[in-house]
């Protein structure tokens, strides 16, 4: 069975073969991916992927309500977790961009309306042969790195947005040899 040549090991290939590209429209979920891309802003998404499970503990199952609660007390408690990055600007960052997604939930009725608004409403279809061809940012991720940027989020630029996109399903990057390309 062939796959994007990224997709190497068992935590890479069961991610890229069950989630990687496929439409997200629930907010949580969103809300998780955007949380989790900023995170990853420097390092490699295998560390964030090997540390899913203890950012979904950590940050309350990205109940965006509960985080944008949390105060000095609950930022000094994950500075300490050795399950998550520690790194006080991206959990900081969650924080205030928990704060601006209620905020564009109240807006637009769902974050998914204001985020899927980019592409039209329907994931991008790309066509590339190998991974050399796969841009890190497109106009459609300017355009949402700016738009939430002005929002308050933190950790959005365009290269995170395009990642963001890849990963909920807003643009199709499977290679075209992917068997995951045609679905």
């Amino acid at each position: 069975m062939n796959r994007c040549a990224w997709a190497k090991g068992d935590l890479y290939t069961a991610y890229h073969d069950k989630e990687w590209g496929v439409p997200v429209h629930d907010d949580r979920l969103l809300f998780e991916f955007l949380i989790l891309e900023g995170a990853q802003a420097g390092l490699s998404w295998i560390t964030i992927l090997k540390k899913r499970e203890n950012y979904r503990r950590a940050f309350d199952n990205f109940d965006a309500r509960k985080i944008a609660r949390y105060d000095s007390r609950k930022v000094k408690k994950l500075l300490a977790d050795p399950g998550i990055v520690r790194n006080r600007l991206k959990i900081e960052a969650a924080i205030r961009n928990a704060r601006a997604f209620l905020a564009v939930r109240k807006e637009f009725g769902s974050f998914d309306a204001c985020v899927w608004r980019f592409v039209g409403g329907q994931p991008i279809r790309n066509h590339w042969k190998s991974l050399k061809e796969v841009p890190a940012r497109t106009p459609e991720s300017d355009a949402l790195s700016k738009d939430l940027l002005k929002r308050g989020f933190k950790f959005v630029g365009s290269t995170i947005c395009y990642a963001f996109m890849q990963a909920v399903g807003m643009v199709n990057d499977h290679t075209r040899d992917c068997f995951r390309y045609e679905r």
